[in-house]
């Protein structure tokens, strides 16, 4: 799930629409005046209902007869969305997105390991050591985020669980604002840990991958605390 494509005047709107709703600096609920808006942006009104829909799209915003569109409450959000997970961070939620991010993976990423030990084949094999492999190559935070995500799919395309393997969907916008601000701020190298669970996968060992994998999320909370001081995010 990445961020909206949109470009030129129609992605700024709304990149600047959206940033404002989830920065709190138009409250759920409020009726959005979208004559006032127009003016204020130059927009016509076609332009503004095309930037509006993409907003409704996560959830942000919705429409009523009689009532207009209207800021959605925030339980009504696409939370996991990648453009309304930045708009967070930008916001001042950063701290807050991680620690969320960090207790879903000490749930699920443990017994993905301990699954993936047991049921690995020859294939999923290969993909985690492509995905180290790039992990090892990358010369750049991005080419380290995309080998990072590379791996975290492969350990959960390796459980052959359905419903592990589709967690992807909601981790992985997650992950790419926890990698973003961890591979910029010039963290350890992260491949002796990620090795570390695949060596225990292909031993077929479950419960060293589920150690290996909970001293990879200590490392990781560790990298992110270093990242994210305090008083950095908002209170």
């Amino acid at each position: 799930m990445s961020g909206y494509p949109g470009r030129g005047l129609h992605g700024q709107t709304v990149a600047l629409l959206g940033a404002r709703i989830v920065s709190g600096g138009v409250a759920p609920g409020t009726v959005l005046d979208l004559a006032a808006l127009g003016r204020e942006l130059d927009l016509s009104m076609t332009a503004l209902r095309e930037a509006l829909k993409v907003l409704a799209a996560k959830g942000l915003v919705g429409a009523r007869q009689r009532r207009g569109t209207f800021v959605r409450a925030r339980s009504e959000w696409n939370l996991l969305d990648g453009d309304v997970l930045r708009w967070r961070g930008e916001a001042g939620d950063t701290r807050i997105l991680l620690r969320d991010l960090a207790e879903v993976r000490a749930t699920v990423e443990p017994a993905a390991a301990a699954l993936a030990a047991l049921r690995r084949d020859g294939a999923d094999l290969a993909e985690l050591d492509a995905a180290l492999t790039e992990m090892a190559d990358a010369g750049d935070p991005s080419a380290e985020v995309a080998a990072d995500l590379r791996w975290h799919r492969a350990l959960l395309a390796a459980t052959h669980n359905e419903l592990f393997a589709g967690m992807d969907v909601f981790l992985e916008p997650a992950l790419r604002v926890r990698d973003l601000l961890v591979h910029a701020a010039d963290a350890d190298d992260p491949l002796p840990t990620h090795s570390a669970v695949v060596d225990a996968i292909r031993r077929a060992d479950p419960d060293a991958a589920s150690a290996a994998a909970r001293a990879l999320l200590d490392k990781s909370a560790h990298d992110a605390d270093a990242t994210v001081r305090p008083g950095q995010e908002r209170r």
